[in-house]
């Protein structure tokens, strides 16, 4: 295959057995998963139907399936699956819905529905709370504990509460036949440990998978793809550990540790050529991994030349930092003749990115957000997604209360509670209970008639949503329920405006959708929590792209400013005691290897917190990756900073990397 190198043709062909490809930052992975897909296809005559190719973002699923087609083009991939994790397992649940206690047309739940149950069964709890136990609850299901089992795991009163909470929280949901996004791929792990015939069927289905970012799998992802794969062990993973930074959200990177144990046939073949930074980004990564302990030794090289110097800026605060940033990156610009789009700031948390986004604006400079509200949880789409949840399951109690509450039509609070009351007793959901003669008992009459005059209205809808196009039951819908005119009269002009053409925009996206894949509104309705918006890229503006480094892994930038690198914000301040160190040194080099031509560090020598001011110092991961002291250019100072205990720990840190590079 023309275009690969020697390791990459050899990740491509190789077939006698599972295959770990340990993939560099920049060493073209995602090159290698489409090439080996076009190979399984063209040369091994495997039908399309049968490979699954499992991603973490629908981004880079998209991106994947984009590359295929145009390396086999005009010909027919049906059946072919690339997707993500969950996608997958809804896929998996849709099918096998029954073997699992479920209708076919169970909802998905969003983080923000799930919350809402969470903190109904907490009563009185504030957000931080509610935010703590939605968290455990999920990282309990993450590692496919019951909730009996992480009653008995719980370590302090807090566990032990959420753990009672848990099993309540899974009660709510199959009573409302919902799954919340961990259910997505925990329901199809236990059923192929639970049911032979199941397994069987899906493991004769998929026959080969290819599995991206594998280092950021959890152990409830490990546990499918392990059943999944079976005895034949028919798969490729693609990772590295030296980017695994999502152990926040459950990712194990011992995974790939548990891969050589479980199957001790595995080849590992690793991609060290990186095709994307310079020489010297490349060094000053290298030097700063070698610092954490390595599952497998490895080290990027490039043939992109030694490039430019990397350059250090030392601020007096946040606002000079910003100030800067913003004068340094217009300056590059105009020397390089660039574009903006070239040019991304990189932090280690969403509060950073204020400060830079006042210079921006205030020069005029466009930008782009990344990490900020997703388009899904804006409250106008989440009012139209309620309903489109209970046209396909009118069980979902979250998505009635909503419906049938936005826009108002005299169905309150107090009625809500009544009704809520009497399904308790019968055990059914509210839409059920407003139908039942019993309701009448418990619901003045006058608005028990507006509640089922409601119910009446989604059925009809529910009915013509599987027959007729998108489109228009959108667009009966909207004009059914006033939702423009609603928009108008509770929200300012301004406001009402930019929500009613992001309510145009969904519906234009989603009906387009349903004709591409000639589904009708009931189906493209079950799947929506899963959805992104496809038309939305980002790419096309000339805009500097401002992203967390967290939402940076995978990008690529032609320059690079870092910003905030201190200790206590990079490393955070926590990490040591928490034995997080290792993680925050892989988030810094994630940050590193995102730059193609240049890398620009920042760090202040005071910072603001509320009132006060913090003195700061470097944090110690520049000094790892500049052992030798002269490969980044440092310019400006603090001269007025006064020493403290945070300076002489940092100082130490410094001198102790320098010593172990010895």
């Amino acid at each position: 295959m023309p275009g690969l190198n020697p390791p990459q043709r050899e990740a491509v062909h190789y077939l006698d057995g599972p295959l770990l490809v340990l993939a560099g930052a920049g060493s073209g992975k995602t090159r290698v998963i489409t090439q080996k897909i076009a190979y399984l296809i063209e040369e091994c005559s495997i039908q399309p139907h049968h490979i699954a190719a499992i991603t973490f973002t629908n981004k880079a699923a998209r991106e994947m399936q984009e590359r295929i087609g145009k390396r086999l083009p005009g010909r027919p991939l049906e059946g072919l699956t690339v997707s993500t994790f969950h996608a997958l397992g809804a896929r998996i649940l849709r099918q096998e819905a029954k073997q699992c206690g479920l209708k076919p047309n169970f909802s998905i739940l969003d983080a923000s529905d799930s919350a809402g149950i969470v903190g109904e069964l907490l009563r009185n709890a504030d957000k931080a709370q509610i935010r703590a136990v939605q968290s455990r609850i999920s990282m309990w299901k993450n590692s496919l504990l019951m909730p009996e089992a992480a009653l008995e795991v719980a370590q302090d009163a807090l566990e032990r509460g959420a753990a009672r909470l848990f099993a309540e929280y899974e009660r709510t949901l199959r009573a409302y036949q919902a799954v919340d996004f961990d259910d997505l791929i925990r329901l199809p792990a236990l059923l192929f440990e639970s049911d032979a015939e199941v397994l069987s069927r899906w493991q004769g289905r998929l026959r080969y998978l290819l599995v991206d970012e594998y280092q950021d799998t959890n152990r409830c992802q490990y546990q499918m793809l392990k059943s999944l794969a079976g005895p034949r062990a028919a798969f490729t993973a693609v990772g590295d550990d030296d980017q695994s930074i999502y152990a926040w959200r459950g990712a194990d990177v011992e995974n790939l540790n548990t891969l050589k144990e479980d199957f001790p046939q595995l080849k590992v073949i690793k991609l060290e050529q990186n095709y994307r930074s310079t020489t010297r980004i490349l060094k000053a990564a290298n030097s700063l991994i070698a610092n954490n302990p390595k599952l497998f030794e490895k080290r990027l090289w490039s043939e992109r030349g030694h490039g430019a110097e990397i350059r250090g800026h030392v601020c007096r605060d946040g606002e000079h930092e910003a100030e800067l940033v913003v004068m340094k990156l217009q300056a590059h610009k105009f020397e390089h003749r660039g574009a903006f789009r070239d040019y991304a700031i990189l932090y280690r948390g969403n509060h950073q990115a204020r400060v830079f986004e006042q210079y921006l604006r205030d020069q005029r400079i466009p930008y782009l957000l990344s990490g900020g509200q997703s388009f899904f949880d804006r409250a106008e789409i989440k009012d139209l997604t309620a309903y489109l949840r209970l046209i396909g399951n009118d069980n979902d109690d979250p998505a009635f209360i909503r419906a049938v509450t936005t826009p108002k039509r005299g169905v309150g609070g107090m009625t809500l509670e009544a009704l809520g009351r009497y399904a308790g007793e019968r055990h059914i959901g509210l839409f059920a209970a407003a139908f039942e003669a019993g309701a009448e008992s418990h619901v003045s009459s006058r608005q028990l008639a507006s509640v089922r005059e409601f119910g009446s209205f989604i059925h009809r809808l529910a009915t013509r949503a599987a027959r007729e196009p998108a489109r228009q039951v959108l667009e009966d819908l909207l004009k059914a329920i006033e939702y423009e005119k609603w928009l108008f009269d509770s929200c300012e002009p301004g406001e009402a405006e930019a929500k009613w053409a992001n309510v145009r925009d969904f519906v234009d996206w989603l009906s387009r959708k349903g004709d591409e894949e000639q589904k009708n509104l009931l189906e493209l309705g079950q799947t929506v929590a899963l959805l992104s918006m496809l038309d939305k890229n980002e790419q096309d503006n000339d805009a500097v792209q401002l992203a967390t480094l967290h939402a940076a892994k995978g990008l690529e930038f032609r320059h690079v400013f870092l910003v905030g690198v201190e200790e206590g914000w990079l490393p955070h301040r926590d990490a040591e005691a928490e034995g997080r160190l290792a993680e925050e040194r892989r988030l810094m080099y994630v940050g590193i290897t995102r730059a193609e031509q240049s890398l620009h560090l920042s760090w202040c020598g005071k910072r603001k917190q509320g009132k006060e001011w913090r003195t700061c110092v470097p944090s110690r991961f520049i000094a790892e990756m500049n052992p030798g002291g002269d490969d980044i250019n440092i310019s400006g100072g603090t001269p007025d900073a006064p020493p403290d205990k945070a300076i002489g720990h940092a100082k130490l840190a410094q001198f102790r990397a320098l010593l172990n590079k010895t």
